[in-house]
């Protein structure tokens, strides 16, 4: 029998398989979970299942989608300062029930129950996401394509770390200037902006001889 929901009444049917992905997810590895589980735990009929998804899988690739579209944040520029942008992203991520809800929930596709087609789903939403937020070439060239690749092989790195991390880590610890710097700069640098002009203007006080050089 499935068990109640708050949300079952409330919810369209896609969304509430797509949240019982989740819940089933948090419980069992992915290859565990059937299509007779996800309707039992959304309450809905299999026929509601096979209007919006041919399958698991695609139901997957919607969830997956959908928390990666939500999780967007907010995306520095040459003139900002990047530490202002880290803290706003970071302050959100932390202290904003509904992104850490995403947080966990995109860790779970790095954890030990997901499986190669759901990281490679989530890569693959990410790297679309980066793209589409700095408006980036469909096909873009070598050094932006590797770029994206470390960019996205990072974020799966702090996914896989997040279970250990979410009941410990303070915003304190990630207030942190020299990561405010990599973050922010790695943006820059992928959308093509005066990144030259944002390392001159960050460190000009820091450069070695670049008192000396303003007092002559």
């Amino acid at each position: 029998m499935p068990r109640p929901r708050r949300d079952s009444e409330i919810l369209p049917a896609k969304e509430r398989m797509e949240n019982a992905f989740w819940d089933l997810l948090a419980e069992r590895e992915y290859h565990k979970i059937t299509v007779t589980d996800i309707v039992h735990e959304a309450n809905v009929n299999r026929n509601s299942f096979y209007y919006h998804f041919s399958g698991l899988s695609e139901l997957a690739d919607s969830a997956i989608m959908h928390v990666v579209q939500e999780a967007k944040t907010a995306l520095p520029t040459p003139d900002s300062d990047p530490d202002a942008t880290w803290r706003e992203n970071i302050t959100n991520l932390l202290q904003s029930p509904e992104h850490r809800e995403r947080l966990d929930r995109l860790a779970l596709i790095a954890g030990p129950h997901s499986s190669p087609e759901l990281v490679d789903s989530l890569r693959d939403f990410g790297r679309l996401t980066i793209i589409h937020s700095l408006q980036l070439p469909e096909r873009p060239d070598l050094k932006t394509d590797l770029m994206l690749d470390f960019t996205v092989g990072g974020m799966l790195a702090v996914l896989r770390r997040w279970p250990d991390l979410r009941g410990t880590v303070e915003l304190d610890d990630l207030l942190n200037e020299d990561m405010a710097v990599l973050a922010m700069s790695m943006c820059l640098s992928l959308s093509r902006k005066d990144l030259l002009g944002y390392w001159h203007r960050i460190f000009r006080n820091n450069l070695p001889g670049a008192t000396a050089g303003a007092a002559a």
